[in-house]
């Protein structure tokens, strides 16, 4: 399929057009149907075999026998190392962990283009070796820089050239963020969203969908990857409104959702006020780590081919093999992290003189560049926490897991990046609360509007991967949302 040759409407405005966007989802379910035949024929041509494997004998990496690391022979891609961290004052003030190591910037790259005055993206129906299912909905392009320079001396990866040479079109965002802080060390990527204006073919395996038609999958478990819903959360939308087609009831959850999108000046905490909290909180924490090798982590031990905390808790480090029809490279072996437990990841929301508002975390994390970012509400997998200290228990967690069933406006089980973890999964979910839950304050915590959060991500290292991932399932609500939500 190709684009054609349409061009963007000159006179609406972006935030319009992707109103428009918002507005078409699937056309009745045959529209519907016809996307997951796609997407089953999709599973079926990748003809992938995952073989869990001892990580002393995956093919092409080996561990160096000094520090007990796992590397790559190139010397490219990543490794496994350990870091200590010392956190004084903190819950649990010093603990030592395997962390991957991963020093290059990758691209994560989302191309865009009207479609019938109708702005569409490329997405793409991508295996990686942790998936569940196989393959899963990614961006255009999601590599990293050792891929497409083609250290893995295998075929190119498609449709990069747009993102490598941005002269001729036209970028919607362009920002480095990290990924996860508690599993890899000072990781970022490049998020990039580049709007056309020229015939585009859509390759196999490739397919044009609208942003209501990618909102409505992103309620499927494990169907819309972890990359895609970190780069769309950079997507500048901040007044779709117009484009919607509709005008929200007054009073509505909808309502106070797009006043959100729309509304600053009317934010609990001014942005600058935000801009300063995370500022003293970053210069004021004293967390402090230091890269460790492996074989000297405390607590963690190789055992039938795993690296492993003695516990059983936390994650496991395995190693796959893997065989797999229309990648860049038909066959390969790499560790994985594979999490011990489904997480949970929350944002709660309020509505404040009508203006919906979701509580934010200036969160530390051990592999960020910056050690703070804002977080969701809730970011643990609660398990985990049973043998620690009960005052290391998640601020409103208790809020989250007791959550009516008539407040939760978003609640999925959502995959991580398949191409470092294994089968790892969290919940994520948007709880609404009102006064009669309480005030909800907390030092380390603010309530901001989704306009506040969507100017902070036109910037590095302010929003975390998980709280990335909850902006975009915010979004869908405006897709989605029950008309008649009060």
């Amino acid at each position: 399929m190709r684009t054609g040759t349409a061009v963007a409407d000159p006179i609406a405005s972006l935030d319009e057009r992707l109103g428009r966007s918002l507005a078409a989802g699937f056309r009745g379910p045959e529209q519907r149907a016809d996307f997951h035949r796609w997407f089953t024929a999709c599973a079926e041509l990748s003809d992938t075999e995952v073989e869990p494997t001892p990580l002393d004998e995956l093919a092409g990496w080996r561990i160096e026998p000094d520090t007990g690391n796992l590397v790559h022979a190139s010397g490219r891609f990543f490794s496994v190392e350990g870091i200590e961290v010392d956190w004084p004052g903190a819950a649990v003030p010093r603990w030592g962990q395997p962390i991957i190591n991963q020093p290059e910037t990758g691209i994560l790259g989302l191309l865009v283009s009207d479609i019938g005055g109708v702005p569409h993206f490329l997405m793409q129906a991508k295996m990686e070796p942790g998936n569940i299912g196989g393959i899963q909905l990614s961006p255009t392009v999601q590599a990293t820089r050792s891929n497409y320079t083609g250290a893995h001396q295998g075929r190119p990866v498609p449709y990069v050239e747009y993102f490598r040479d941005t002269s001729r079109h036209t970028v919607l965002a362009d920002v480095r963020h990290s990924e996860q802080g508690a599993w890899f060390h000072r990781k970022r990527n490049r998020n990039m969203i580049v709007e056309v204006r020229e015939p585009v073919e859509a390759r196999d395996g490739y397919r044009w969908l609208t942003l209501g038609q990618i909102h409505e999958l992103l309620a499927l478990p494990d169907m819309v990857n972890m990359d895609s819903r970190a780069v769309l959360s950079c997507l500048p939308l901040t007044d779709p409104g117009p484009g919607l087609g509709r005008t929200p009831e007054t009073g509505t959850f909808e309502a106070a959702l797009l006043g959100s999108c729309t509304t600053e000046a009317d934010a609990r905490t001014p942005t600058a006020a935000v801009l300063s909290w995370i500022t003293e909180a970053r210069s004021t924490t004293d967390l402090r780590t230091r890269r460790v090798p492996l074989r000297e982590l405390a607590d963690w031990r190789m055992k039938d081919g795993r690296i492993s905390h003695e516990s059983g808790q936390f994650f496991d480090v395995m190693g796959v093999r893997v065989r797999a029809r229309g990648r860049e490279v038909d066959q390969w072996a790499q560790p994985l992290i594979a999490a011990s437990h489904v997480g949970l990841v929350a944002f709660l929301a309020r509505r404040i003189d009508g203006v919906l508002h979701v509580l934010v975390r200036a969160k530390a994390e051990p592999g960020h560049v910056d050690t703070i970012e804002l977080a969701p509400t809730v970011q643990c997998a609660p398990p985990n926490y049973d043998a620690l200290p009960s005052r290391a228990r998640p601020p409103f967690l208790d809020h989250v897991l007791g959550a009516a069933r008539r407040d939760v406006r978003f609640d999925t089980v959502l995959s991580e990046e398949g191409g470092r973890f294994y089968h790892t999964r969290n919940r994520y979910m948007v709880i609404e609360t009102d006064e009669s839950d309480g005030p909800l304050e907390h030092p380390g915590f603010r309530w901001m509007t989704m306009r506040q959060l969507t100017r902070l991500l036109r910037h590095s290292y302010y929003l975390n991967v998980e709280a990335r991932t909850l902006v975009t399932c915010m979004r869908s609500l405006l897709t989605t949302a029950p008309k008649g939500t009060s």
